[in-house]
């Protein structure tokens, strides 16, 4: 049986190529993705029409945040790339390049646990770890955002404390708090699933937003109630805050911090991320 380190104190990459292929959560395309071991350490992206054009993902090609993270690579814009690249930093994976088939990762089921069985299908190997694999932390730093905040302190391990207020009852009032590890990543936080709202589908809908989004790859809140029961966990919209904070962070090296998170959103990481990148 396939088992996740307790710790993030060695780093892997994939033992072999796996590919998955899906709609785009925003675009409502058929995309498909080839993920394969790589011989230089990060996260490497290329297009299927290019593949000899190959660009390694960095905290400066981070484009819009506007319901997901998108990175600019040479004129194109590959979009929701936060889900994929969260399973990869939050299982302890480095040394990976990413074909693409499309502009945009595909959605799977709306949470990050595809992603993980097709790595355990494939095993992993240890690799050098890269130098800022796990990010030292120096000093405390605090950003905010209308009425988001997120701040973080050093630490000598990664926790995560995380809190949602929504008016919606279904939602309302949550805190999730995880001491990040692979083993506790893939168990806690990879199975929780992106949300919505029902009274917001027409207007996102007009912004050519969410063509791809349906009951099977989100959870949908109508008010007091959930529109797709069953949940996977009784605060599964809130773990999946957490999932969305460590893929945006995924390109600067998850820092060895205490993390506090109120309201987060992508634009919100994305301010951590870009003081962290030096």
């Amino acid at each position: 049986m396939f088992a996740w380190p307790p710790n993030y104190d060695s780093c892997y990459t994939l033992s072999g190529v796996i590919t998955k292929e899906g709609v785009g959560l925003h675009s409502g395309e058929k995309t498909k993705v080839k993920i394969s071991p790589f011989e230089k350490e990060g996260y490497y992206v290329s297009f299927s029409d290019k593949p000899d054009e190959i660009f390694k993902l960095n905290q400066d090609l981070i484009g819009s945040t506007m319901l997901c993270t998108a990175v600019k690579l040479a004129g194109r814009n590959l979009y929701t790339i936060e889900h994929l690249l969260a399973s990869l930093a939050g299982c302890g994976l480095s040394y990976i390049h990413i074909e693409v088939d499309g502009k945009e990762i595909p959605l799977l089921d709306g949470s990050a646990i595809q992603w993980v069985k097709a790595f355990e299908e494939v095993g992993i190997k240890r690799v050098p770890k890269p130098k800022k694999f796990i990010r030292e932390i120096n000093k405390s730093m605090i950003f905010n955002k209308d009425s988001s905040v997120i701040a973080l302190t050093p630490s000598n391990k990664i926790t995560i404390i995380s809190t949602i207020n929504f008016s919606y009852k279904a939602i309302g009032n949550q805190t999730y708090v995880i001491d990040l590890n692979p083993k506790c990543f893939v168990e806690n936080i990879a199975p929780a699933r992106t949300f919505g709202f029902k009274d917001q589908f027409q207007e996102l809908s007009e912004l050519g937003l969410i063509k791809g989004g349906s009951l099977e790859n989100a959870l949908v809140c109508d008010g007091d109630k959930w529109v797709n029961p069953p949940l996977r966990f009784s605060n599964e919209p809130i773990r999946h805050k957490i999932l969305d904070l460590i893929g945006d962070l995924a390109l600067v090296g998850l820092p060895k911090a205490q993390i506090l998170v109120y309201k987060g959103s992508h634009s919100l990481n994305a301010l951590l991320a870009s003081s962290l990148k030096n």
